[in-house]
Parts: C-alpha cells; structure tokens; sequence
C-alpha cells in the first residue's frame, strides 16, 4: 500500500523517497527502524533543520498490564555495558515496569528458570571471550545444568569491535544459547560496534514496544526477582559530550636512554562537575597525525578543503574531519565491503569475499587507510561516500593514576607512545603520540569519565591488597595508594612492578619509595626484564614468593590485574592457579575452583585491554 500527500503529513518529495524505501525493507530493518524512531522520540533528537520535535504524549488510556517484571542483566569489561543497561532500567522504569538489574556475576542462576522477560547487555572482551564478570553465568548457561527456558522471552545488545575476528561473538553464542534453551526472542539481536550510541538506543526502543505491546495483551507473566534498579545519575559531560579539559602537566617518566616514553599527563577538570573513583578511566578522544590526513587526502586526489558532512548535519573541511572525527588507522571488515562496492575494485571484492577471511585477517592487521587506498585504487569514489563509510573516531581509556580525594579538580594518566614499523612504513598510536608530541600545558583535550565498578577498593579499608602491574599498568594502583593514604585505611598492600630497566623505566619510583617508608605500601617486588641474563617478569617474582602470596590471599587479601591482555595476564593468572595449587595442596579443578570463587566475591578483578 503506497502513502498518499493528502492523508500524510509529508511532503511529496518525502513520499516518493518512502514509498521507495519502505517496500524494501525487511522484517529486521523495520523493526530497527520503528526501535530507532522510539528512542530518538524519547532523546528529543534535533530534526534536518536544528529543531528539537514535541514528544508524542503517551495515550492517557494505554492499557496497562497487572505485572510487568523485567529481569536485565550486563557483562561488562569496561563499563559500557553496565552503562547502557543503567539507561534501559530507567527507561523501562518510567513506563511502569518493575526492573531488576545485576551483573551477571551476581545474579543467582537458580532465579533464572522464574525470569519471563529476559534483556541482555554484554561487550565481548579479548578473541570472542566474555568479559569477566560475565564468565561464571556464561559457563552456567552453557552447561548441564542450565534450565529449560520455554516461558522466558528475552533480547540481546551486544557490544564489540568490528577490528576483531570475533566481532560480538559473546552476544551471539547467549543468543544461540538461550533459544537452544527453549526462549523465545522478544526482538532480533543487534551487535554494535565501538559507535553504539544510535544502535543501542534503536534497540532499546525495539525492546520497550514488545514489551509494551505483550503487556497491553496480557502476555506479560509475573515471574523476575524483585530488586531497585541502579540511579543512573550522568554528569553533564560524558562520551557522547566530552568536556574541553585543559593541559596542566606533560613529563616523560622515563630516563634518558630509554628506547619508551611513557607520558605523566596532569588534567585539569575544574568547572566539568565530573566526578571519579580509583580504576575509574579517562575516555581521551585524540586527533590522527596530520601526516597520515594529507597523503590519504593526496592519494585519493581529493580537495582538503571540500566540506563533508561529520555529524549532526554539521560539516567541515575534509582534513578537519580525517584529522579530528574519524578513524582512519583500523580497517575493518564492513569498511572493506563497503569500499570495495562503492569502488567496483575487483581485486579487493575477492579480498572480502566469503571463504577469504585468513588473507582479510592477514591484511587487515598492521595497516591502515592509507595502505587501503595506495594497495586498492578506489576510483570513482566521491569523497561524500568515503567519508560516510568511515567508522566515528572512538576514544581511547586510560587507568586513571590518580585520586580526587589527593588531587582536586584533576585527574592524571600515565600514557605510553606507541611507535613501531609495520610493511615498510612507521606506524603512530593515534591517541599515545597525540599526546606526547602534540598537546603541550595550556592545550586542551575532549574528555570524559569512563566509570569502573568492576575494578574498585573494596569497601573496608582493613582488606589487604594484592596489585601486579607491570609497565603502564602500574597507573590504577597510584591512585589506589594515594586514595588509602587520604582516608587512612590500614590494610596492608603489596605491588608486584616491572618493566625493561630500573635506571630508566621504573615509572613513579620515588612515590613508591615514599609510600613504603610511610607505611601506605607494606611491601614491593620489582621485575626488570633486561637487567640481567634471563629475562624475569612479574609471575616469576609471585611464584618466588608463593608460600607468603598464598598467606595473602587466605587473610582475604584482594588481587588486582592491571596491562596488557594478550600475555601478562594470562602469564600472571596462570602464576596464580599455580601458587594457590602448590601451596593450598590443591588440584588443578580445585585451584580453578577457588579462583572462581575469588571472582564471585570481587577479590580477584582485572582492568585489562
């Protein structure tokens, strides 16, 4: 049925435009659409000409149903999820449901069986693993002993990174899971990339009006756990509306003669009202080297200054937005499709082609726009289409190394340049080096608060700490430290340190050094890797001393991972399984069992990337 001008409040450009479109859409793409039209209702989304639109009143005479429980549960590394699942609490609050909100750490898996309206929030951390405190629930519904679910309808928001292979794959496998188990989805699945904003928010709109409409028909059954959820109180200044933060400090730690630079970098957050805890980070959004911008604009053959549309309707030059809106040292997958049909370049449709994923993982690794468009001539592109088919730049997160309580009105962070040679030219971090070569005291930067709670001091101050942080991980347990010394707690703390060379890479040695005379830090073992013959690291130094480590531990002393995912943390948890093996005359389930437990009891937490 075509939309007709006399009876639509459209124009007749619009109509045709709609009539065009909506016969091609699918079942998906509707219902992402009408989820999208919701949320951005409800957010008072500015329209085409700069307007914000009236919201649509909600019928006085709605029908409303007797229950409506709704059980939401997030797994989250960094904070994001945890976040968004705040958001759709609130939403689901102020339309009348009854909400629970838990981590799935915490929710207790023998509830699960009574939950009929089930909402999902996970990121995928690592090669397509859970993050941590979703890994005890994941197994849970995994295995045996996971109940039959045919009276339980839930949905899925799943957050990733299209720059990795497994893209989501956390959010799938729950989706694949919970149907295997008998439930019933309540709307499709919506995996996000690191620009999640739109897509969470169509998805959660989605959500609302299945459940509005069982609702209205009596198809809601009482059955979830009863909990307040969470106040999602949000500072003016946040990801999507960072504040300009100025530049008060920018040293280099290291001595000279080191082959790294790690930046001490002191920010000023007077007048932003953002407010920050220990393992907290800083969202840090950065500029792409200037030199990269010109010779992708150069390569392309394309006018600098030919306005492009960013964000908003906004526009500004092209070298503005390659330098200041949009990643352009990550290829991604759906970047390559896209290119590869805006440009009919047949060499890399048979790159992207089904069945080619090792060559597209092997080419996208260690390169750029730059090598994209120099390897695979994209003639005929308008710079229009280019520009849209690049991904928003995302901010980077830093362990925030500091404490409010010791330093009002600032926050710091301890930044490592990353330089290195990859397929024959010299690669920057886009963020790291932003900040060692071109922000100087007085410049300012966008920022905001990444909020932690999966990585926080315990509440009693009398909990003995155990910290491992080698190199740039050493960050948290700064701020750690100088929060305990303002408040006084009494706990003892024990920080496992390494790095290449203690003349020039012990980073903050001198605030250690005090902190162990004063008594804020009981006790300090350091790993230099290039200091001697065999290279020795932080796990070697735990398993060296084990027996007191486990005495530690058994006292109910809390351990912290901060740095590098990929090897030290699975070095460093490793060392772990070993120690509480050996010395707690445990076997290998046992040891993994007693980790497990750990976890669950938020003494074992890991700020990892």
């Amino acid at each position: 049925m075509e939309l007709q001008v006399v009876n639509s409040p459209f124009t007749q450009e619009q109509v045709e435009l709609l009539n065009r479109l909506l016969p091609t859409l699918t079942d998906n793409q509707r219902s992402w659409l009408s989820g999208y039209l919701t949320a951005t209702q409800g957010a008072q989304v500015p329209s085409a000409s700069g307007t914000v639109p009236a919201a649509i009143p909600t019928p006085a005479s709605a029908p409303t149903a007797v229950s409506k429980d709704v059980t939401i549960l997030f797994g989250s590394q960094t904070g994001n999820s945890h976040g968004l699942a705040k958001k759709l609490a609130k939403k689901l609050q102020d339309q009348s449901f009854q909400v629970t909100l838990s981590s799935m750490s915490d929710f207790k898996t023998n509830l699960l069986k009574k939950v009929t309206n089930l909402l999902m929030v996970v990121s995928t951390h690592g090669e397509g693993e859970p993050p941590d405190n979703a890994i005890s629930f994941y197994e849970f519904l995994h295995s045996k002993r996971a109940p039959q679910l045919e009276g339980t309808r839930y949905a899925v928001l799943s957050l990733g990174d299209t720059s990795y292979e497994f893209f989501c794959q956390t959010g799938k496998d729950f989706d694949k899971r919970l149907q295997e188990l008998g439930a019933k989805p309540l709307t499709e699945r919506v995996d996000c990339d690191v620009d999640f904003d739109e897509p969470a928010a169509a998805w959660m709109g989605s959500v609302l009006n299945a459940l509005q409409s069982a609702s209205a028909s009596g198809a809601s059954v009482s059955g979830g756990a009863t909990a307040a959820a969470e106040s999602t109180g949000e500072s003016e200044y946040s990801r999507t509306n960072p504040f300009q933060a100025e530049i008060l400090e920018n040293l280099n730690l290291n001595g000279r003669g080191s082959d790294r630079e790690t930046r001490h970098v002191e920010i000023s957050l007077e007048g932003s009202g953002l407010q920050y805890e220990p393992g907290d980070s800083l969202g840090v959004y950065p500029e792409n080297h200037p030199r990269l911008v010109e010779e992708i604009i150069q390569a392309m053959g394309y006018n600098a200054d030919e306005q492009v549309t960013v964000k908003n309707g906004e526009t500004r030059s092209l070298r503005e937005a390659l330098l200041r809106n949009f990643e352009i040292t990550v290829l991604t997958k759906p970047l390559l499709e896209q290119l590869a049909k805006l440009s009919g370049n047949s060499d890399l449709q048979e790159l992207v082609a089904a069945g080619n994923e090792h060559e597209l993982k092997a080419y996208t690794t260690n390169r750029d726009l730059l090598d994209l468009v120099q390897d695979y001539p994209l003639t005929g592109v308008k710079v229009a289409d280019f520009v849209a088919a690049l991904r928003k730049m995302p901010a980077r997160l830093y362990s925030i190394s500091s404490s409010s309580k010791a330093s009002p009105d600032e926050v710091h962070i301890t930044v490592r340049a990353v330089r290195y040679e990859a397929n024959g030219r010299n690669r920057y971090g886009v963020a790291s080096v932003h900040l060692a070569e071109r922000v100087q005291a007085g410049s300012t930067v966008p920022v905001y608060i990444q909020n932690n709670p999966n990585f926080k001091l315990p509440a009693d101050g009398e909990t003995p700490l155990i910290m491992i942080g080698p190199g740039t991980g050493v960050a948290p347990f700064r701020s750690f430290l100088a929060e305990r010394e303002e408040t006084g707690a009494e706990g003892k703390t024990w920080l496992f340190y390494g790095d290449q060379h203690f003349s020039t890479d012990f980073l903050y040695q001198i605030e250690w050094q005090r902190w162990l005379k004063d008594g804020v830090l009981t006790k300090l073992d350091v790993a230099f890797s290039r200091d001697t013959d065999q290279k020795v690291y932080v796990q070697h130094r735990m398993l060296e001393n084990s027996r007191e480590l486990y005495e530690w531990l058994e006292a109910g002393a809390a351990v912290y991972i901060c740095g590098d995912e990929k090897k030290m943390a699975h070095d460093v948890h490793a060392a772990l399984l070993t120690i509480i093996e050996k010395e707690g005359g445990k076997s290998k389930e046992e040891a993994a069992a007693y980790m497990a437990a750990l976890q669950q009891q938020k003494r074992y937490q890991r700020d990892v990337y």
